[in-house]
């Protein structure tokens, strides 16, 4: 097997989960890893704790136009460190920048994806990507070189594969023995997809955790400041132990999908208080494990009606659910590793994408 040099280029914080396990283990199978991280929120805090070696392209635009600006630096930025390392190929999830570069330099492109709305970003990397991952759940046709495959986004690093629930987080909480906790999460509503949407008002927030904490020990993730009514609620947990916090909570209420999709692989039912829905919440829907609200009375009675059963039915639930699914990391790792050889054995035998 040849030895490769891969870039990857990690744009959002949830991206350093997506690939940290990929990115270990195409270190130890002795190729060298060139990766790129957008400075966006928590995302430098992660790839430190992971002790991952990193090159900044910068915090990116906030309006049409600075994002429009950032396209161009960015795309150049990566040029020049897909050009200078010599890198054979480049991975993303749904990176524009990586794909307008990659294609500039004349390397392979591949990129997963699981955000059907995100409308604006697939019409500007998928034209110039060479393989493109979507779940199976994923509602849209966008090319030729689509591959599906019967997994999960998340379960690139919350597969049991990986996954090992850490019971010191109940300590690092101060949870007491036989106390019930509930994780609340707020977003931004900032990314170009989230464009036209909003999220809870802040009077509507205030009474959430207040009818929450009247059972329940609450803790509040948010992307932005809360009504002062709520500040004590807040938690700043590190970032790389949120699984865990997920893993042992009773419920989960909040407006992030890719919390929500965490929260029920986990086994821990989730309220997912937004209008914008993916494939991969209509299938955690089906299956009982996410449940899509907006209206506070009945956010109010699903709680009610989550807190009824026990958390074991819940979690026998998702274990069913990704027992169904296979390992998309080690799918990538195939199929980076044995590119573009990989292509030909997926034409030829296209079930064979689900065997891992």
């Amino acid at each position: 097997m040849n030895k490769l040099i891969l870039h990857i280029d990690i744009g959002h914080p949830a991206h350093v989960h997506y690939f940290k396990n990929l990115i270990w283990l195409l270190k130890d199978n002795g190729h060298q890893i060139i990766i790129t991280a957008r400075d966006k929120e928590i995302t430098f805090e992660l790839m430190d704790y992971y002790n991952f070696q990193y090159i900044s392209r910068g915090k990116g635009g906030n309006n049409l136009i600075s994002k429009m600006m950032y396209i161009i630096i960015a795309d150049l930025k990566l040029l020049r460190i897909m050009k200078k390392n010599k890198c054979d190929l480049s991975l993303s999830f749904a990176s524009t920048y990586a794909a307008h570069a990659a294609k500039i330099a004349r390397i392979p492109h591949i990129a997963f994806d699981d955000t059907e709305h995100a409308k604006f970003e697939l019409m500007l990397y998928t034209p110039f990507t060479d393989v493109l991952f979507t779940p199976y759940c994923f509602s849209k046709r966008i090319s030729s070189n689509q591959i599906f495959y019967n997994s999960l986004t998340e379960l690139l690093y919350l597969h049991k594969s990986y996954f090992r629930p850490d019971a010191s987080i109940l300590e690092e909480l101060k949870i007491a023995p036989n106390e019930e906790y509930v994780i609340v999460r707020f977003v931004s509503w900032s990314a170009s997809h989230d464009m036209g949407q909003k999220g809870l008002s802040n009077k509507a927030k205030v009474e959430l955790v207040h009818y929450l904490a009247k059972r329940f020990k609450v803790f509040i993730s948010s992307e932005g400041k809360v009504p002062t009514e709520i500040e004590k609620y807040v938690f700043n947990l590190h970032p790389a132990k949120i699984h865990n916090a997920l893993y042992f909570a009773r419920i989960y209420i909040g407006e992030g999908g890719t919390t929500a999709s965490e929260s029920a692989l986990l086994g821990t039912p989730a309220i997912y208080i937004n209008q914008l829905s993916m494939g991969y919440i209509e299938e955690e829907k089906k299956v009982g494990l996410l449940f899509q609200l907006t209206e506070l009375n009945h956010i109010f009675n699903k709680i009610e009606e989550l807190s009824r059963n026990e958390k074991k039915y819940y979690q026998n639930i998702a274990a069913d659910f990704i027992e169904s699914k296979i390992d998309p990391t080690q799918l990538l790792l195939w199929f980076v590793e044995n590119y573009p050889s990989s292509i030909e054995t997926l034409k030829e035998n296209p079930d064979f994408v689900n065997k891992f």
